[in-house]
Parts: C-alpha cells; sequence; structure tokens
C-alpha cells in the first residue's frame, strides 16, 4: 500500500488545457474514483500518475517518492485498461504471469503467486485457455490478474467494464469490491459511470473542464453537492431545476420562476431577490392527491409527457410549466401521458445554487 499525492498537477497539449491545478491526497489502501463528463481530464490524470503522460507542471508522488520523472515501470504501479491487453496466443497463466516472467522471478514465486491470484478471482479452472475462449467477464478477471500478481503499491484502473453488458458489469463491480475488501491495496479508478463511482469509492473526485468540482465520500456529493454540475451529474435520473429570483408574495417566501411560475416555498434561507437554480431529485418526490402540500413539504405540478415503467417503479416525464422535470413513483397505478399531477417535496431535500458560479448557496 501507499499514499499516493497530486499536487498542482497540470497538463498541456499546445494550447489547450486538459487538466488545471489537480491537487489531491490519497491515503493507504484508500479507493478512490475519478468520474466526469468524456474530455474532462480524467483519463489523462490516470496516465499522468502512471507516468504515461508527462506533466507540463506540479508534481505527483507514490509512497513519499517523486515519480515526475520516474519510468513507468519502476513506479511500482500496475494498471488495467479497457480492452484487457491480452496477448491471443498466451494462455490464461502465461498472461497473468508475464510480467513476473519478464522480471525473471524465481519459477515458485511465479506460480504461487500467479495461482494465488487465480484463486482471488475464481480462474483456477480457466488457467491453461487462451484469450479467445473466454467470456469478457473472464478476460477482464484475467487483466486484473495480471495486476494483482505484480502486488503493487497502487492499482490503476481506467474504465475496466466498459465493454461489459450491464449484468455484468454489475457482476464485476461486486467483485471488484471484494477484491479491494481482500488485497487493500491503494486503487485510482476512472469511469464515466457515475453507478461505479457511486458504488466502489470510497471518495469520489468528480471532474468538470480539466478542474476538480468535488471530493467526498459518495454520500456527501450526492447529499450536499457543491454545484450544480455536482447535483447534475450525481444521481439518476439527474436532478430537476427551477431557474428564477427569491422573493416574497404576502407573508410567504416563493420562487419567482422565469417562466412566470410561481412556486411556494415553506421555508429558504436564500435572501430575497437572489437569483437561484432550485433544485430537486426525483426520489424525492412523493405523487400527491392533496392540493395543499403538508407542513414543510413544496408544491409542484406538471403535466405528464412520458411514462417509463420500470418494473419496481415508473419513471413520469413531466412538464412543469418552468421546464421539464422527472418524477419516481412506486405503485400500481398506471398514467397515461397528458395527465396532470402533483408532487410534494420536503423543504429540506431542495438545493439552492448561485446562478452566476453555480456554486451550491
Amino acid at each position: 500500500m501507499a499514499e499516493v499525492m497530486l499536487d498542482g498537477v497540470r497538463k498541456l497539449f499546445g494550447s489547450v488545457t486538459a487538466v488545471e491545478d489537480f491537487t489531491l491526497s490519497i491515503g493507504n489502501g484508500e479507493f478512490v474514483v475519478f468520474v466526469g463528463p468524456s474530455g474532462c481530464g480524467k483519463s489523462t490524470t490516470l496516465r499522468m500518475l502512471a507516468g504515461l503522460e508527462d506533466v507540463s507542471s506540479g508534481s505527483i508522488s507514490i509512497d513519499g517518492r517523486a515519480v515526475n520523472n520516474i519510468h513507468p515501470k519502476d513506479r511500482d504501479i500496475a494498471m488495467v485498461f479497457q480492452n484487457y491487453a491480452l496477448y491471443p496466443h498466451l494462455n490464461v497463466f502465461e498472461n497473468m504471469s508475464f510480467g513476473l516472467r519478464a522480471k525473471r522471478l524465481p519459477r515458485l514465486e511465479i506460480e504461487s503467486r500467479t495461482h494465488e491470484a487465480a484463486e482471488i478471482l475464481g480462474l483456477e479452472d480457466l488457467l491453461k485457455r487462451r484469450p479467445g475462449e473466454l467470456s469478457g467477464g473472464q478476460k477482464q478477471r484475467v487483466a486484473m490478474g495480471r495486476a494483482i500478481v505484480r502486488q503493487p503499491k497502487v492499482f490503476l484502473f481506467d474504465e475496466p467494464l466498459s465493454n461489459l453488458d450491464a449484468k455484468l458489469r454489475h457482476k464485476m463491480r461486486a467483485e471488484m469490491k471484494l477484491l479491494h475488501q481482500r488485497v487493500q491495496t491503494t486503487t485510482v479508478y476512472v469511469t464515466h459511470d457515475q453507478v461505479e463511482a457511486m458504488t466502489l469509492a470510497d471518495r469520489i473526485v468528480i471532474m468538470n473542464e480539466g478542474r476538480i468540482e468535488q471530493v467526498g465520500t459518495p454520500d456527501e456529493v450526492y447529499k450536499q453537492p457543491a454545484s450544480q454540475f455536482v447535483a447534475s451529474f450525481i444521481g439518476s435520473p439527474a436532478m430537476n431545476f427551477a431557474t428564477g429570483e427569491i422573493s416574497n408574495s404576502g407573508r410567504k417566501t416563493v420562487l419567482e420562476t422565469d417562466s412566470g411560475v410561481v412556486i411556494a416555498l415553506a421555508s429558504c434561507h436564500v435572501p430575497q431577490g437572489r437569483r437561484v437554480h432550485l433544485g430537486f431529485r426525483p426520489e424525492h418526490m412523493h405523487l400527491a392527491d392533496a392540493a395543499k402540500p403538508p407542513k414543510g413539504h413544496i408544491s409542484i405540478s406538471g403535466n405528464i409527457t412520458v411514462v417509463e415503467p420500470m418494473g419496481h417503479e415508473t419513471v413520469l416525464t413531466c412538464d412543469g410549466g418552468f421546464g421539464e422535470i422527472v418524477g419516481k413513483y412506486e405503485g400500481d397505478k398506471h398514467f397515461r401521458p397528458g395527465e396532470s399531477v402533483q408532487f410534494h417535496i420536503r423543504t429540506d431535500r431542495l438545493h439552492y445554487f448561485d446562478l452566476s458560479t453555480g456554486i451550491r448557496i
């Protein structure tokens, strides 16, 4: 295990800034996930950590040793790629042990490490097969096994599950979680899939346009998003937003949306006159029959445009007058496009973001 430090790391490709002022400390044995949209700089940061990209400025250290000018093979890291990168003419045992054989380690040590990794990953019965005889999930486990046998200080994963189908991704996520619990190696994992990030990470690093938007536990980034970008990126379906100005209407505090719809707020800590994005998650919207919301709730109405039955729940996309809103319903009631529905939302589930900066208020 090792601590990883990135201090003010920056990466330029000509005049284009791919990563800007990236500063992060990753603790011994921690599982950290970099997540964000395509082009946000997460894979570039991982490649700089691996030594596959030069650092334009800033410093990177692993286990207290600066590695900016250290060759990738001497950084004591192991990387698992999206495309597995297995040798098709070698069997599973030979693929997994390739790095150890290249180092000319004793034969008994090579066999011991390889069989131990195969046992951890459930590959004991596949050691004589070649990659062409394996399923996608099995190939991914072989690629992981090749990294495990090296017993590195740091594991690096670059979107390793993106080539798998949904069912297999779910299975592999569980296997990776168990693997980390067993080997306890410091791990940095890159993905664009927020579900992977939420289920695997000890801490999540959310990136946008080359910068860190927020670092926190899955619970923190979900419940207390630092910005509108984080709020909209974490959660599925995405958070709903209404844009407008906080004001008073009689004795009530309201949000006067830009489209003219007025949303009564039971309570609000944002001062009058401030323009905001009001955010609320679909899972916090409760379908209601009563027009008047209970104490401590607000009311949002809309006309259904799309109905998506999911089995355990129904996702309703509606026109709220101020824009599209998405809500969820768990029950046996059937809905049709064109129906009017009303949702109640607890005020402590509301999020306010500054209109100009996008920062949480």
